[in-house]
């Protein structure tokens, strides 16, 4: 026996006013994996598509991810992200934590640049690849402390 165990799948989000990535955990919670890239000029529909997908999946807990200046403040987009959430949480039968997000899309267009992707053929994937690193930041901070946290509760942020 590997001493691996199955454990809930984790949606992750990364929002955008254009688009919004979708990231879906593996059923050992240690890799993340890009699922979806879904408008985002209607939130509501957005809502209603991300509430659906967490369904399929079957996640235990959906991580979105929040955007803060380098100085820990929040600003517009964090708003935009707060009043998502606000339409989203009526609709998830599970916890909806959200998440330190800094520079992720940054990090996704630089890590599809370094595949040898072309910023204009990115636009589809790059939101994706963002919810990908998001969520992989959650995983890798619940593998460090140990152990998936209980429900409602998040691990620490680093």
């Amino acid at each position: 026996m590997s001493g691996l165990q199955l454990v809930p799948r984790v949606l992750g989000i990364d929002f955008g006013r254009a688009r919004i990535g979708v990231a879906v955990s593996d059923e050992l919670g240690m890799l993340a994996h890009p699922v979806e890239t879904i408008p985002g000029a209607d939130v509501n529909s957005a809502a209603k598509r991300v509430a659906a997908l967490a369904r399929e999946k079957k996640v235990a807990r959906v991580i979105l991810g929040l955007p803060r200046h380098m100085s820990s403040a929040l600003g517009v987009a964090a708003d935009e992200v707060q009043a998502f959430a606000g339409k989203l949480r009526p609709l998830l039968s599970c916890p909806l934590v959200l998440w330190d997000e800094r520079l992720s899309t940054t990090a996704a267009n630089r890590a599809l640049r370094e595949a040898g992707q072309k910023t204009r053929h990115t636009r589809g994937i790059v939101d994706q690849v963002a919810a990908q690193m998001i969520l992989q930041g959650y995983l890798d901070s619940t593998q460090a402390a140990g152990a998936m946290p209980m429900i409602d509760e998040p691990p620490p942020q680093p």
